[in-house]
């Protein structure tokens, strides 16, 4: 089992304004809890000892919040101030402070409700060194509370992943939460840039596979889902 994570919080959070005029996203709240709280105890449920959290807009209040959780996590904070590094680069920048190989990828503007395993162990489970750089963590578009696309990806019998084509609708989308190698970054752009390109070069060598959510998951982008989201997790 992988023992660190890599959480991403340091987004602008442009979707959901008016909340995030004054905190940074993963400090909204969804049903009494910050969502980026709500990601760190899924993380320290699975037995994850160490998170790597990058921060840009309102880094200090993510910083201060950060120090007043328990101290039952090795929290480590990769800073982006200067230069806002999207996804990819964002991971690369902190891949001096990421122990572990393989490691997890966590988006803290989405959450999850784990099924009958828990959805960390499900990936740690499913992972194969030898046939995998990216393991992402789908749940069927049907199944996507609260999010308005048409699906990111298919999946094969055996797993592997290809894009939804242009004008199509593809049964899955990303959920947010992968398990990646280390190989996955090898040769990167400098900068800023998105993991969508890490994950297409990943598509084309055959290292890019997909495992469905057993689970609940939601898309909290906007105030809107974000109000959804509660009245569905406070009422069931």
């Amino acid at each position: 089992m992988p023992g660190t994570a890599m959480v991403l919080a340091a987004g602008l959070g442009k979707r959901m304004r008016p909340l995030t005029a004054t905190r940074p996203k993963p400090l909204v709240e969804v049903a009494g809890r910050t969502l980026l709280d709500r990601a760190l105890d899924r993380l320290r449920a699975a037995g994850i000892s160490q998170a790597v959290v990058n921060v840009h807009y309102l880094a200090d209040a993510l910083e201060a919040h950060l120090k007043s959780r328990p101290q039952d996590m090795d929290i480590r904070i990769s800073d982006e101030r200067t230069k806002l590094l999207e996804t990819g680069g964002g991971v690369v920048h902190a891949l001096p402070l990421i122990g572990d190989d393989p490691f997890y990828i966590v988006n803290s503007d989405n959450l999850w409700v784990d099924g009958p395993v828990d959805t960390l162990r499900l990936l740690a489970q499913r992972w194969n060194a030898d046939e995998m750089d990216a393991l992402l963590l789908m749940v069927p578009l049907a199944r996507a509370n609260c999010h308005t696309g048409f699906g990111d990806f298919h999946m094969d019998p055996s797993g592997r992943v290809s894009r939804r084509r242009a004008g199509r609708v593809a049964p899955f989308v990303f959920t947010g939460v992968e398990l990646v190698s280390k190989r996955l970054f090898d040769n990167p752009p400098e900068g800023a840039f998105s993991m969508n390109l890490l994950w297409d070069r990943a598509i084309e060598a055959g290292r890019c596979y997909g495992i469905s959510h057993q689970g609940l998951w939601f898309d909290v982008g906007t105030p809107r889902a974000r109000a959804q989201t509660e009245a569905m997790i406070t009422h069931g």
